[in-house]
C-alpha cells in the first residue's frame, strides 16, 4: 500500500487525517494520501515565498535552463516508477501512459528549458522633445508564489506544462493535485529533490477542494497567481476567490469540441482521427471530441465507419498490450456519464454502439467502466449536445452546408478547440479560422506544438500558455526608462 504525503519544504509531512486512493479499474484501494490542513498549506506558501525572496528567485535563466533539463533527464531516468504511479491513478493502458503522460512531462521541461534561455525582451529607443533620448527596456522578473490545481485526466503531463514554465521563470510553486490522482506529483517531489532543486520551490499539498487544501490555497492572501485546469464551475469557484485581491489567473476549462467532416474528406484518416478523438484516454480529455458534424451524402457511411471502429477497442488491464481503452476516474463520474446516457435515451437518440456498462470478469470486474458510445438522432438543443460529458460518447449530427457546419459547430458556449476534416485547402483554412476556439485542427487531432498559443474562449478558460506565452503569465514586467 503506496502512502502519499504532502511535500513542504524539500521534505515529506505527514497530514493529520488520510484518505483513500482508489485504482478505478478494480475499484480497490491503492494508496492512503495525506490530506492538508489550512496550517500545512500555510507552511507551503511560507515556504515557496522564503524561496522566491531567497537565492532561488535570483539565479540566473541560464542556470534554471540547466536545471530544468536535469529534471527532463530524471524523469526519463524514473520513467518506470511515474508510470506505475499515473496507470494506478487513471487505469489507463501503460502503452498509452508511457508515451502520453511520461514522454511529454519531459518534453515540456526541455520545451520551456530552450524558450526560456532563447526568449528576450523588448526596448525601444525614445526621441525626446529636447532632442535627447531615451532607453526603455523590459525586465522579466517572477511572479511570485504560483498555486497550480491539476486535474485527473492527464495528471502528470498537465502538472509539468504548468510547473516546468513557472520554474524556468524563477518562481515557487505549490501544487493541489487531484484527489484522484496525487502519485506522480509526488513522485515528482523526489525527481526534483534528486537534481538540486531548493527546498521550497515544489511544495505538494494533497487533499480536496472546497473546504480542504484546494480551497486553503487559492484564497491564502500570499499566492501571487494561480493556474488551474479542470471544470469551468471549479474555475469560477476560484475566479471569486481571487478577484478580492486581484491575483491573475491562467485557466483552461470544460469543452464541448466539434468535429466537422465535409464529404471531400479523406474517410480513412478521418475515421481513424475521430476514433482517437472522441474516445481517446476513455473521452476524458479536454480537448476530445463530443460533437461530430458530418455532411448529409456522407453520414451513413462515416456513421458506419466510425460505429465499426469503436467496437474494435478493447477495454481491459493496463498491463495488456491489447488493451486501447481502460475505465473512468471514478465510480462518481461513471454514474455521471451513466445519467447522460440515460439523457440521450429520453431524448430520442439511438446509441448506434455502446450506450451502457460493458460486463468485465475477474478483479476489472469492480472497476469504473463506460462503454465507447455512439448516437445518431441528436440535435443542437439537446441537452448531451449542449453539456459537457467527459467521457466516451460522441453525437453524431448530419449538415448539408458549409455555412451551416460552421454554425452548427459555433453554437455552444465553450470554445477549446475544433477539428475539420477535409481535403480542400481553401476551406481548410476558411472553416478553420472560422471557428471560435482557441485550437483548430485541420485533418489532425492532439497535436501540439508546445511553442504555440494554448488555451479556451468563452467558458472553456481564460488566458494562453504555450511557448512565450507561458512567460507572459509566470512573469511581472517592468519597463525600465533611463535617459541617455
Amino acid at each position: 500500500m503506496r502512502d502519499y504525503q504532502n511535500y513542504i519544504d524539500g521534505a515529506f509531512v505527514a497530514g493529520p487525517e488520510a484518505f483513500a486512493d482508489v485504482d478505478p479499474t478494480t475499484g480497490r484501494q491503492v494508496a492512503w494520501v495525506h490530506e492538508a490542513d489550512a496550517a500545512l498549506v500555510d507552511r507551503a506558501v511560507r515556504a515557496a515565498r522564503r524561496a522566491v525572496e531567497g537565492p532561488w528567485g535570483r539565479t540566473s535563466v541560464a542556470s534554471r535552463a540547466v536545471l530544468l533539463r536535469r529534471i527532463a533527464d530524471e524523469i526519463d531516468r524514473r520513467a518506470d516508477d511515474l508510470l506505475a504511479a499515473e496507470v494506478a491513478d487513471t487505469g489507463k493502458p501503460a502503452s498509452v501512459a508511457r508515451a502520453l503522460d511520461v514522454a511529454r512531462a519531459a518534453a515540456n521541461f526541455r520545451c520551456f528549458a530552450d524558450v526560456v534561455a532563447a526568449e528576450g525582451t523588448e526596448s525601444f529607443l525614445q526621441e525626446l522633445p529636447d532632442g535627447g533620448q531615451a532607453l526603455n527596456y523590459a525586465l522579466r522578473k517572477p511572479l511570485g508564489v504560483v498555486a497550480a490545481i491539476v486535474p485527473w485526466n492527464l495528471p502528470l503531463l498537465l502538472l509539468t506544462w504548468k510547473l516546468a514554465p513557472a520554474l524556468a521563470c524563477g518562481n515557487a510553486v505549490v501544487v493541489k493535485p487531484s484527489e484522484e490522482t496525487p502519485g506522480s506529483a509526488t513522485v515528482l517531489a523526489e525527481i526534483l529533490d534528486a537534481v538540486g532543486v531548493p527546498p521550497g520551490v515544489y511544495n505538494v499539498v494533497h487533499g480536496f477542494g472546497s473546504g480542504s487544501a484546494g480551497e486553503h490555497l487559492v484564497t491564502h492572501p500570499d499566492v501571487d497567481g494561480v493556474t488551474f485546469t479542470g471544470s469551468t464551475a471549479t474555475g469560477t469557484g476560484i475566479m471569486k476567490a481571487v478577484a478580492p485581491r486581484v491575483r491573475p489567473v491562467s485557466f483552461e476549462l470544460g469543452g464541448k469540441n466539434a468535429a466537422l467532416v465535409f464529404a471531400d474528406a479523406d474517410l480513412d484518416a478521418t475515421v481513424a482521427g475521430l476514433t482517437r478523438s472522441v474516445f481517446a484516454n476513455t473521452g476524458q480529455v479536454c480537448l476530445c471530441t463530443e460533437r461530430v458534424y458530418v455532411e448529409r451524402s456522407i453520414f451513413d457511411e462515416v456513421a458506419e465507419r466510425l460505429t465499426a471502429s469503436a467496437r474494435a477497442l478493447r477495454l481491459g488491464a493496463p498491463s495488456d498490450a491489447a488493451t486501447t481503452t481502460g475505465p473512468v476516474i471514478s465510480r462518481a463520474h461513471q454514474e455521471k456519464i451513466l445519467r447522460y446516457f440515460a439523457a440521450a435515451e429520453q431524448a430520442g437518440a439511438k446509441a448506434i454502439t455502446g450506450g451502457g456498462v460493458p460486463t468485465m470478469t475477474g478483479d476489472l470486474a469492480g472497476g469504473f467502466w463506460v462503454e465507447p458510445t455512439l448516437w445518431t438522432g441528436l440535435t443542437n438543443e439537446d441537452r448531451v449536445v449542449r453539456e459537457e460529458i467527459f467521457g466516451p460518447a460522441a453525437a453524431l449530427i448530419p449538415f448539408d452546408t458549409e455555412q451551416e457546419a460552421v454554425a452548427l459547430a459555433n453554437d455552444t458556449s465553450y470554445g477549446l478547440a475544433a477539428a475539420v476534416w477535409t481535403t480542400d485547402l481553401r476551406r481548410a483554412h476558411r472553416v478553420a479560422g472560422r471557428m471560435d476556439v482557441g485550437i483548430s485542427w485541420v485533418n489532425n487531432w492532439f497535436l501540439r506544438e508546445l511553442r504555440s498559443p494554448f488555451g479556451g474562449t468563452g467558458l472553456s478558460g481564460i488566458g494562453r500558455e504555450g511557448g512565450r506565452h507561458s512567460l507572459d503569465f509566470y512573469t511581472e514586467t517592468t519597463n525600465v526608462c533611463v535617459t541617455l
